[in-house]
């Protein structure tokens, strides 16, 4: 991201959420959105998904301090996922099922 993004104070975020919860929403979806068209084309599909499934996540939760607690839940298992990538412990829950395609004609 070559541009950085300046965010209001804390306290003023928090102001924010507390006296008008629908402005704080758009204001975090716009910053979000922001974070992601400054990433390269290869990597905004990939960053667009994980955001929708945090949209997901926090509109399921009853209120900011369960959003918090799952958001971080959901933080940690990123992070095991990438240190078993880096040091190469992938695990697979299921094998593939790997099939013969007979009669393939190409165009």
């Amino acid at each position: 991201m070559s541009e950085s993004i300046q965010l209001p104070c804390f306290d003023e975020l928090v102001k924010m959420a507390e006296q008008d919860p629908v402005a704080f929403e758009q204001f975090r979806q716009d910053m979000a959105n922001k974070v992601i068209a400054g990433a390269s084309e290869r990597m905004q599909p990939r960053l667009r998904a994980q955001q929708n499934h945090i949209d997901q996540v926090i509109n399921h939760c009853k209120n900011p301090n369960h959003t918090n607690i799952v958001l971080m839940n959901e933080l940690s298992k990123q992070i095991v996922k990438f240190r078993e990538a880096l040091m190469g412990e992938t695990h697979f829950d299921q094998q593939a099922e790997i099939i013969e395609l007979k009669g393939f004609q190409p165009r």
